[in-house]
C-alpha cells in the first residue's frame, strides 16, 4: 500500500514540476498584429516565420467576429496590397482550410515569394459582410517578422542573395552606362577638335595661296 501511495505521490509531483517548468519557461510568440476592423478581428502576419528572401512565402491573414467565430467565406471580396520600398504587388487570398478536415478555420493566404530583405507592408482592402476593409500592417519589431536576407542564416557558406546579385548587377551596369556615356563625349570632342583643326588648315592653305597669286603679280 505505502509502495502504491509512493508511487502516486511520484507521479502527481513530477506532473506538478511538469506544469510549472511549462509556466516558467518562455514560448515563442506568434509574431502577428492583431487588429479590430468593425465587427471583425483580423490577425495578419507573413504565413511563415522568420521570412527569408527568396523563398515562398504568403500574407497569412486570420478573420474571426469578436465572439471567437471564425470568417469562412470571403473569397473574392478581399486582396493584399504587398509593398517593398517603392515597389507593389496585388495578390488573391485563398482559404487555407477545409472545415473539418485540415487547417484552422478562418485562415487565408495571399502566395508570394519575398525576393528583397527589408520591411515590408501588407494593405488588405475589400468589402466583406458589408464593411468596407483598407487597412496597412507593416513589419517591424512590434508586429511581424521582416524579410531576412538568407546569408544571415546559410550554413556553411554566406553565398549572396538574388536581391544582392540583383543589385551588384545593376551597379555594374549604371557603371558600364558611365563609362559609354563618358568615352561618347570624349569622342564627340575629339571629333569637334580635328573639325576645327581641317577648317583651320583649309583656312591656311588658302590664304597661302592668295599671298603666292599676289606676289607673282608684283
Amino acid at each position: 500500500m505505502r509502495t502504491k501511495l509512493s508511487c502516486m505521490a511520484t507521479i502527481v509531483g513530477a506532473t506538478a514540476l511538469a506544469v510549472a517548468t511549462m509556466t516558467i519557461l518562455p514560448t515563442p510568440a506568434w509574431a502577428h498584429e492583431d487588429r479590430g476592423i468593425g465587427d471583425h478581428e483580423f490577425v495578419v502576419g507573413f504565413g511563415t516565420e522568420p521570412a527569408y528572401s527568396g523563398f515562398p512565402n504568403s500574407v497569412q491573414m486570420v478573420i474571426s467576429h469578436h465572439d471567437g467565430e471564425p470568417v469562412n467565406e470571403i473569397e473574392g471580396k478581399l486582396q493584399a496590397e504587398v509593398t517593398l520600398g517603392e515597389t507593389s504587388e496585388t495578390y488573391e487570398f485563398e482559404p487555407n482550410f477545409v472545415p473539418g478536415v485540415f487547417g484552422e478555420q478562418g485562415d487565408y493566404r495571399a502566395w508570394f515569394v519575398p525576393s528583397r530583405s527589408g520591411q515590408y507592408t501588407f494593405r488588405v482592402f475589400g468589402t466583406m459582410e458589408g464593411e468596407k476593409v483598407d487597412e496597412e500592417f507593416t513589419s517591424g519589431p512590434d508586429t511581424f517578422s521582416d524579410v531576412v536576407d538568407t546569408s544571415a542564416a546559410s550554413f556553411p557558406v554566406q553565398d549572396p542573395s538574388t536581391g544582392e546579385l540583383a543589385e551588384k548587377t545593376d551597379r555594374e551596369n549604371t557603371r558600364l552606362e558611365a563609362q559609354v556615356a563618358t568615352a561618347q563625349d570624349d569622342a564627340s570632342s575629339a571629333r569637334t577638335v580635328g573639325m576645327i583643326g581641317i577648317i583651320v588648315g583649309a583656312a591656311g592653305l588658302i590664304l597661302a595661296g592668295v599671298a603666292l597669286t599676289r606676289r607673282r603679280k608684283n
